[in-house]
C-alpha cells in the first residue's frame, strides 16, 4: 500500500511511495502529529540518483522489522534535497556542528516537533557495519533516551542551533593584492602532483579552483599554476570520471586516479566542467579541451534534454547493479571488435582487460587524452557505444532546476563564441527556462518537465539565472538580456540581501548562503560577479552591494581563499576592476568619443581580469591593461 508520498511530484519521493515506512512529505501534518503524539521525527534527505540512498531504502525502509519500529515510535519525513535545498543545507549544517565533519546523502536526522536536532548521521546500515551503528539499534536507543533524558537532549539540541547563528560582530580585514599570492600558494599546497586535482579520495572535479588557477595564471604568468590546471584536466579526462564513450561526466571519483567514478551524472557537474574546459581551451589553446566540452554539451542536449530544458540527473545504478550500463566484459568487447573488424590492439589502448579494472569489468580509458581524436579510437568508441545501445539507460530524474539549467546555458553561450551552432540552442534554452520558471519578477526553483513550477526560487536560482542572462548579453550584445538581468538583480537584492549577507530563501529556516564552494560554486560569489558586471555595464550603485558582500567575508577570504575560490576570484576581480575603471574611465571616454554609459559604450572587466571594450556597434577585443588598450586604439 502506497504512503503519502504517492501524491508528490518529486521523482525521489515517488521512489519511496511503496516503502514499508509511513513516510510524510515535509509539511505541517507531520509536525502536528509528532507534537500531538510526543514523538521524535526522523528526517531522511536524499535525491533520486543517490546510490547509498537506494541502498538504505532496500536495507532498512523495505525491511519489515525496521519499518515497524520506525512507524510505531517515530514520525518519518522524506525530503528531496534537490527540491528543497534550503532544508538540506540547514540540516547539513546541523550535521557538521554535531559531528565535526561534512555530511552527505542520505542524511539521517532525528528532531523534535519543534525542529530541535537530537541526532544526525548519513547512511546507516540495518545492523552494525563499516564501524557504524545499526539503524535498528539506533532506533531502540533513541526511543529510550527520549523517554528518560528528554530535557537533556533538547538542551543539547538548542546549543547546536545557537552555534549556527551568525556572529553579530563582523571581523573585516583589509583586502589587497596579497590575496593573489596567498591564493596561488594555497592552490599549490592542496594540489595532487601525481594525478592532478585537489585532495585525496573521493576526488571531485573542483572546477571552481581550476577556474581561479587559470585566472591567477593570466595575472601572474606563474607556469606552476598552468601546469596544475593542465595536469588536472588531462588526468580527469582520460576516462572513468569522464565518460569517453558517450560524453559527459560522473559526479566524482571514488579513488585518486579518476578511474572509478560514482556513476551518477549531474546536470550541474556537466555544465560547470564544460565552462572550465572552454576557459582552459581559450587560455592554453589545447583543442582537446574544446572538443570534450562540445561533446559534453552534445551529450546533455541529446540524452538529458527535452523542450530546450535540462533534466537534473541520471542514476548511478542500473537494474544489474551499480554502473553496469557504463562498463564492459572483455569477451563482449572482443567479440564485437572482431565482428566490426576493429584492431584488437585497441582493447589495450582503451584499457579493456580480461580481468577488468572495476569489479571484473572494464571502464574505457586512454593513457593520452589526445588519442581521443584519433580516427581508430573514435571508431572503437562507437562500437562500445553500440554495445550500450542494447542496454537500458539508468533512471533519469526529469526534474528541471533553475540554477542547474542556468549553468548549462552559460556553457552553451560560452561555446557559441567558438562555434556558432550553439548560439540558437543557448537562446532557445534560456527562453524555455524563462517561460517555465519566471513569473513577473518571481523565479521558481524546480518543476517536472511537463508540470508547472510550484516551489519559489531560492537565492542560488536568482544568482545563476542572472549570470545566464549576462552570458547571453555578452554572446549577443542584445541589451534586452542586460535589462532582464538588472531587473532580477534588483529583485534578488530586495528578497535576499541583508547588510552584506544573502539569505538562502524559503520560509522554514532563517539561514544565510555560505561563501564557500561545495558541490557547486557559492551563490554569494556568483552574485558578487553579477554585481561587478552590472556595476561596469549599467550603474555604479551595484558596487555597494558587491563591496559589502566582500567586506563581511573578507576575514575568511584573506585567510582561507582555497575554501572559497569563486568568491576569491570575484574579490581579485573587484580589486583589479576598481583600479581600472576609476582611473581610466574618462581617458577611455575621450579616446573613443562615445558617451560612456549603458547601453552605448561599455568598459567591461571580464572574469579573466581583462578589459573588454564594447559599444553598441560591437566589442573591440580584450586587453591586459589600459596601456595596451591605448596602444591598440
Amino acid at each position: 500500500m502506497a504512503n503519502l508520498l504517492q501524491n508528490e511530484d518529486s521523482p525521489y519521493l515517488k521512489q519511496h511511495q511503496n516503502d514499508l515506512v509511513n513516510w510524510y512529505p515535509w509539511g505541517k501534518e507531520a509536525f502536528e502529529r509528532a507534537k500531538k503524539e510526543d514523538k521524535l521525527i526522523f528526517v531522511s534527505i536524499g535525491y533520486s540518483s543517490c546510490h547509498w540512498c537506494h541502498v538504505m531504502q532496500k536495507e532498512s525502509f523495505q525491511n519489515k522489522e525496521i519499518a515497524k519500529k520506525l512507524n510505531e515510535n517515530f514520525i518519518a519525513i522524506k525530503v528531496d534535497k534537490e527540491e528543497r535545498p534550503d532544508i538540506d543545507r540547514y540540516f547539513q549544517e546541523i550535521f557538521m556542528k554535531m559531528n565535526n565533519k561534512p555530511g552527505g546523502w542520505p542524511l539521517s536526522v532525528f528532531i523534535t516537533a519543534d525542529k530541535i536536532p537530537i541526532y544526525s548521521a548519513t547512511y546507516l546500515p540495518p545492523t552494525p557495519r563499516y564501524g557504524l551503528i545499526g539503524f535498528e539499534e539506533l532506533l531502540d536507543i533513541l526511543v529510550l533516551k527520549y523517554k528518560n533524558e528528554k530535557e537533556k537532549l533538547i538542551k543539547n539540541g538548542i546549543e547546536v542551533i545557537e552555534a549556527l547563528k551568525p556572529k553579530s560582530k563582523i571581523e573585516a580585514t583589509k583586502i589587497n593584492e596579497n590575496l593573489i599570492k596567498i591564493a596561488s600558494n594555497q592552490i599549490k599546497q592542496v594540489y595532487d602532483k601525481k594525478f592532478g586535482g585537489f585532495g585525496g579520495a573521493p576526488k571531485f572535479p573542483h572546477t571552481y579552483t581550476l577556474n581561479l588557477a587559470i585566472n591567477l595564471y593570466k595575472l601572474t604568468n606563474d607556469n606552476e599554476l598552468k601546469e596544475i590546471v593542465i595536469n588536472s584536466l588531462n588526468n580527469m579526462l582520460k576516462g572513468g570520471l569522464h565518460d569517453i564513450v558517450e560524453g559527459g561526466f560522473c559526479r566524482y571519483s571514488t579513488e585518486e586516479k579518476w578511474l572509478i567514478p560514482h556513476f551518477e551524472k549531474m546536470t550541474y557537474d556537466n555544465g560547470l566542467i564544460a565552462i572550465t574546459l572552454l576557459k582552459a581551451y581559450q587560455a592554453f589553446n589545447q583543442e582537446i579541451y574544446k572538443d570534450i566540452a562540445f561533446k559534453t554539451l552534445d551529450f546533455m542536449i541529446k540524452r538529458m534534454s527535452k523542450k530546450g530544458l535540462f533534466f537534473s540527473a541520471s542514476d548511478a545504478d542500473s537494474k544489474d547493479g551499480e554502473g553496469r550500463y557504463f562498463i564492459y566484459k572483455f569477451d563482449e568487447v572482443k567479440e564485437k571488435f572482431i565482428q566490426k573488424s576493429i584492431n584488437l590492439e585497441l582493447l589495450k589502448e582503451l584499457n579493456i582487460k580480461r580481468d577488468g579494472n572495476f569489479e571484473g569489468y572494464s571502464i574505457a580509458r586512454v593513457k593520452d587524452i589526445n588519442k581521443l581524436n584519433e580516427p581508430k579510437i573514435k571508431e572503437a568508441l562507437n562500437v562500445l557505444k553500440e554495445i550500450r545501445n542494447s542496454r537500458d539507460y539508468p533512471f533519469i530524474d526529469k526534474k528541471i532546476i533553475t540554477s542547474w539549467n542556468s549553468m548549462v546555458i552559460i556553457a552553451l553561450f560560452n561555446a557559441s563564441k567558438i562555434e556558432k551552432r550553439f548560439l540558437e540552442i543557448a537562446k532557445s534554452s534560456l527562453e524555455a527556462l524563462e517561460n517555465k520558471m519566471l513569473k513577473g519578477n518571481t523565479l521558481f526553483h524546480s518543476a517536472l518537465i511537463d508540470k508547472p513550477a510550484k516551489i519559489e526560487g531560492f537565492f542560488e536560482d536568482y544568482a545563476w539565472f542572472i549570470n545566464a542572462l549576462i552570458s547571453a548579453y555578452e554572446a549577443t550584445l542584445d541589451e534586452i538580456y542586460l535589462i532582464k538581468a538588472t531587473n532580477l538583480a534588483n529583485e534578488a537584492i530586495k528578497r535576499f540581501y541583508k547588510g552584506g549577507f544573502w539569505s538562502i530563501g524559503g520560509d522554514e529556516f532563517n539561514s544565510f548562503e555560505a561563501d564557500t564552494d561545495a558541490s557547486i560554486p557559492s551563490a554569494v560569489a556568483i552574485m558578487t560577479h553579477n554585481l561587478l558586471t552590472l556595476r561596469s555595464l549599467v550603474e555604479s550603485i551595484y558596487e555597494k552591494f558587491a563591496f559589502f558582500t566582500i567586506e563581511v567575508n573578507s576575514y575568511n577570504i584573506m585567510r582561507q581563499p582555497i575554501s572559497r575560490p569563486t568568491l576569491t576570484d570575484a574579490t581579485i576581480r573587484y580589486i583589479k576592476d576598481d583600479n581600472i575603471i576609476k582611473a581610466n574611465k574618462e581617458i577611455l571616454k575621450e579616446l573613443i568619443g562615445y558617451n560612456f554609459k549603458y547601453p552605448y559604450t561599455l568598459l567591461k572587466v571580464t572574469n579573466s581580469f581583462e578589459i573588454e571594450l564594447c559599444t553598441n556597434r560591437g566589442c573591440f577585443g580584450k586587453f591586459r591593461d589600459i596601456e595596451e588598450l591605448k596602444r591598440e586604439i
